[in-house]
């Protein structure tokens, strides 16, 4: 059987750890696979680590087919729930996941209003089988709250992502998904040029820290210069104290010569 592993695919599955994958290893040469592996056509949908185990070993496996999904938008938002809904994936990696999900139902929805060609399907999508209902479109997420409620993260939380996604080196997206610099330190690092994101990046989580911290000091001060008013301001404040004055003066002048006249 022709079995098609989709990279794309893969960047939803949480890697194992060496142990987690030895003790799986073992399970498999000890009792062979047990549980099917679950197909989509010819695409693999779960099931990958005990694939690669089998392929390895050549142990028997068995598969079974789903008639869950129409198209591999509807296996990506499948897998992108089933990831939403662990607690070992990290508020970045949900944010990520979320972000990449508002993508795929907004594609889906102008897929949907777009007339299709009847040769538009993909050779690889199966006939779904009798009873089998396709997954529901789902609604778009709209707003940033509309994601932020899906990936458990606050709206500021998703507005930092969005920015490290757009701005940040992949040596910074790495260091925030291993977890050596957090959301908003990897937020401030990536509005620097991308040479000292790469250097601090390479330099360690203290390098890391420090530019981050470089960059706050420096929005600080930015901000804090901004609040004070400039020379000319001040001086037009004083020239209009001084006319305000000399107006208070010529009044006082005219009381004092009328109550002495």
């Amino acid at each position: 059987m022709n079995i098609v592993v989709n990279e794309d695919l893969k960047a939803y599955i949480d890697p194992l750890t060496s142990d987690e994958h030895d003790a799986l290893e073992r399970s498999l040469l000890a009792e062979g696979c047990r549980d099917a592996l679950v197909l989509w056509g010819d695409v693999l949908v779960d099931g990958h680590n005990r694939y690669g185990i089998c392929q390895k070993h050549n142990i028997p496996f068995q598969t079974l087919q789903s008639g869950l999904f129409k198209t591999i938008e509807d296996v990506h938002l499948w897998m992108i729930d089933q990831h939403l809904g662990r607690r070992s994936v990290s508020d970045f990696q949900r944010g990520v996941l979320a972000l990449r999900k508002r993508e795929i139902l907004a594609s889906k929805k102008s897929s949907a209003v777009a007339p299709s060609a009847p040769d538009d399907a993909s050779p690889a999508e199966p006939n779904a089988s009798a009873g089998n209902a396709a997954v529901p479109p789902g609604e778009p997420l709209r707003s940033r709250e509309d994601i932020a409620k899906a990936a458990r993260l606050s709206s500021s939380q998703v507005v930092l992502i969005e920015k490290i996604q757009k701005q940040a080196t992949p040596e910074v997206v790495a260091a925030v998904k291993a977890g050596t610099i957090s959301i908003n330190a990897a937020a401030a690092v990536s509005t620097l040029p991308e040479e000292e994101q790469v250097a601090a990046a390479l330099g360690g989580k203290e390098q890391l820290r420090q530019a981050a911290k470089r960059v706050r000091e420096v929005k600080k001060g930015a901000r804090a210069k901004e609040s004070e008013p400039s020379l000319q301001d001040t001086v037009g404040i004083l020239r209009a104290r001084i006319v305000e004055l000399e107006t208070e003066n010529t009044t006082l002048r005219k009381q004092l010569e009328a109550l002495t006249a």
